[in-house]
């Protein structure tokens, strides 16, 4: 067995339950390549000043409907009120995004993206698509759409667990 997936294996050898084992082994193999896919996309990013993390802000933010306050982008995205506030003041610097008092009750704060934003990622899409289509070249189209479908399914079901309706 290769030095990876010996290191990805351990204490699973001992496991009694084999769909436990690869239950854990899919835990891992997640984390490892949310890891090196986050690396990579630093690298990418490096030269325009932006993180991974800053950028995965920027996206979906500009998914919602409308514009959220800072707790309610927090919750989305798993995160501190204090840490998600540290980020989007950074990216306010940066030009990405304003932090503006809501028209109703100044003391809450709405997060709205820039002419800034659009423009950037406008520049920039084709080029980091084609990177992340390299990335993933070693999966066949149908590899990713099974994927992406599995993904997709256990986030809905992790956010549901994480806030039961």
């Amino acid at each position: 067995m290769e030095l990876r997936r010996q290191i990805l294996a351990l204490g699973l050898e001992a496991e009694r339950d084999a769909e436990q084992a690869e239950r854990v082994m899919l835990f891992r193999l997640l984390l490892a390549n949310g890891m090196e896919l986050r690396t990579r996309m630093d690298r990418q990013l490096s030269g325009s000043g932006l993180t991974t993390q800053q950028a995965m802000l920027l996206q979906v933010l500009q998914g919602q409907s409308e514009a959220p306050t800072l707790k309610q982008l927090a919750a989305t995205l798993a995160m501190s009120h204090q840490n998600l506030k540290q980020i989007a003041s950074v990216l306010e610097r940066k030009g990405f995004l304003e932090i503006v008092p809501d028209e109703k009750d100044g003391r809450v704060r709405r997060l709205h993206l820039t002419k800034q934003h659009h423009r950037f990622w406008k520049r920039r899409n084709t080029d980091d698509h084609a990177e992340v289509g390299q990335w993933t070249a070693s999966l066949s189209l149908a590899e990713v759409r099974v994927l992406v479908r599995s993904l997709d399914k256990l986030h809905h079901a992790l956010m549901q667990s994480r806030h039961p309706a």
